[in-house]
């Protein structure tokens, strides 16, 4: 079994949902530090030609914090300033010509719509509109329900071990230089390495393509044919293989 391991993500960028297809299952490491000013609570969408940030906003705790510990600020909670369907409406008019808005708006809007406490959760949520919508038939475990301890790559190397992986599919990032291969390959644990080429495709508005947004930003103009763009080149060299 081929495993891959990542951080959860608010509404993650294509490189995220490409490994994930690529791995039998998805480990979700939710019981490491949370990270200020990284993608956990903040993504990029494309407005007016630009791309531009989302952030949900968050109580700033310890900074040894865990990420599935993680609030959600409620301070303008049952306000019109609420963040949630400000962000919401944010997409709508961001992607007011974008193809394929109506079709996935009401599911967004449900997720949105939610009062979310943790952030984890609402990650979670989001994660889920996405794998549908691509078709991604992964599975998803939260690393806080697995007995793994340690730190990088001996954490890493555990929790392979806690859900018998044979194989762990390594990201694009910096996992790569970290990771002690020497304890991988005598534990059995074979590595493999991401092969992520970013699709281009049409997007609302004459600016030049912006690349690294939000997963959202291709579904929303491409629909349907989102998973063969995100994933044409990986089916083609499976189809070669299999030849």
């Amino acid at each position: 079994m081929r495993v891959t391991i990542h951080q959860p993500h608010f509404m993650p960028w294509l490189g995220y949902l490409h490994r994930m297809a690529q791995a039998d299952l998805f480990i979700v490491l939710d019981h490491v530090q949370f990270e200020r000013g990284n993608y956990q609570n903040r993504t990029m969408i494309r407005m007016n030609g630009e791309p531009r940030w989302l952030t949900v906003p968050v109580v700033h705790g310890s900074q040894k914090e865990r990420i599935v510990e993680k609030q959600i600020d409620q301070t303008l909670a049952d306000t019109p300033r609420w963040w949630s369907m400000a962000h919401y409406q944010t997409i709508r008019q961001a992607y007011r010509e974008a193809r394929y808005l109506g079709e996935y708006a009401p599911a967004l809007r449900r997720v949105f719509e939610t009062r979310w406490t943790r952030l984890v959760d609402l990650n979670a949520a989001l994660l889920e509109f996405l794998r549908a919508s691509f078709g991604i038939r992964t599975q998803l475990v939260r690393s806080s329900e697995l007995v793994a301890e340690g730190a990088k790559s001996e954490l890493v190397l555990n929790l392979c071990k806690a859900v018998g992986a044979d194989a762990l599919l390594v990201g694009l990032g910096g996992s790569r230089e970290y990771l002690d291969k020497a304890a991988f390959e005598a534990a059995g644990v074979r590595l493999d390495y991401q092969q992520f080429v970013h699709p281009d495709y049409r997007q609302c508005g004459a600016a030049p393509f912006s690349k690294g947004l939000s997963s959202l930003d291709l579904l929303l103009n491409c629909g349907p044919r989102s998973r063969e763009l995100l994933l044409g080149q990986s089916l083609e060299e499976a189809a070669h293989v299999a030849a």
